[in-house]
């Protein structure tokens, strides 16, 4: 599969994408996409059917958002777009990446276990009242 910089222009396509990956009301539009990919310090990466958006601080990255629509999954893409995601922070400075991840996602938590993060802690409430996610973890260095 072949991963491409992602840039505002792709901001309806990944809108798109998002809305088919994520449940109703939860998905971002094309002009958050777009305000995030023209912030300094993010990356997104896109390829058929998936893209990601991470962002780096100093020395710490972080995925705001990975989707992938549901006839791409299980094929490796998350995967690809998780690490290439990851080298490229890593290349830019961080030491370090993190995420949230709904504690309900099993498919996202196994994706990001294979992937070297570890559970770092627990945010209660953190997408609606009783909706609690997963703060994780992983090095960059080595």
């Amino acid at each position: 599969m072949k991963l491409r910089t992602a840039s505002a222009t792709d901001a309806p396509a990944l809108a798109a994408l998002h809305a088919a990956a994520f449940p109703p009301g939860a998905a971002w539009n094309a002009e958050t996409i777009a305000t995030l990919l023209g912030m300094e310090g993010v990356v997104g990466l896109t390829a058929p059917g998936g893209f990601i958006l991470a962002r780096r601080v100093l020395d710490e990255a972080e995925i705001l958002t990975l989707a992938v629509h549901p006839d791409h999954r299980r094929q490796g893409l998350g995967e690809a777009l998780v690490e290439t995601a990851a080298v490229v922070t890593a290349a830019a400075g961080a030491r370090v990446m993190f995420l949230e991840v709904a504690e309900d996602n099993q498919p996202a938590m196994a994706l990001y276990a294979k992937a070297g993060f570890e559970q770092a802690g627990r945010r209660r409430d953190y997408y609606a009242p009783g909706a609690h996610a997963w703060l994780l973890r992983r090095s960059l260095e080595g």
